[in-house]
């Protein structure tokens, strides 16, 4: 939560183009907010490894891609892209802007599939389940969309905006997947059968 609202507060105040932009675009060495924002994006990767580390061993394919998303967000966050962050085939992209863009996407495409992964997995609790689903069934369209939108349109408002859909997605799913995962019940503690009879 912490890195979520650092990030919305480097894109809303800082110089960026509003929705019109990427969210990176928030973290340029030219904004007097990338710092806010590269902290957010830290705080997110460390997020992702924890909830990664929270999972039931059974579940060790999505803690993997959780693993992996962190890694990928952190590089993000560690390589900064130009002004614009321009993105081919519109644009001319730098070396930078190319790892830039290619992590932020691989970490998200790791953290929608961590959510499909545990919507399919019989050993996940029930509710972890039923919330994964929903995030994979809200994720899956709009990630589509985006590649298309990139492919076919380039940056604009109609890429901006369902990034941030997008982005509103894996953040709701995590912490809702966070919760449940807290909730959790510890299994009763079973009577021994070496308890002391009570005398009669």
């Amino acid at each position: 939560m912490a890195g979520t609202v650092a990030v919305t507060v480097a894109v809303v105040a800082g110089p960026g183009p509003g929705l019109t932009g990427y969210v990176s675009e928030a973290g340029v060495t030219a904004s007097r907010y990338a710092p806010t924002y590269r902290i957010g994006v830290f705080a997110l990767a460390a997020a992702l490894l924890l909830l990664a580390a929270a999972l039931p061993a059974a579940l060790r394919a999505a803690a993997v891609l959780l693993g992996a998303g962190s890694v990928f967000t952190l590089l993000s966050g560690v390589v900064r892209c130009s002004a614009g962050c321009p993105l081919p085939p519109f644009e001319a992209a730098t070396v930078a802007d190319l790892v830039h863009g290619g992590s932020s996407i691989a970490a998200v495409a790791a953290v929608v599939f961590a959510m499909l992964a545990l919507a399919w997995s019989r050993a996940a609790p029930a509710a972890l389940r039923r919330v994964s689903a929903l995030g994979g069934a809200l994720a899956m369209p709009l990630s589509g969309a985006i590649a298309l939108a990139m492919l076919v349109v380039g940056r604009g408002g109609l890429v901006g905006g369902l990034e941030r859909v997008l982005l509103a997605v894996t953040v709701g799913w995590g912490l809702a997947a966070a919760t449940v995962l807290g909730l959790r019940r510890e299994p009763a503690v079973t009577k021994r059968s070496t308890d002391r009879k009570h005398p009669l």
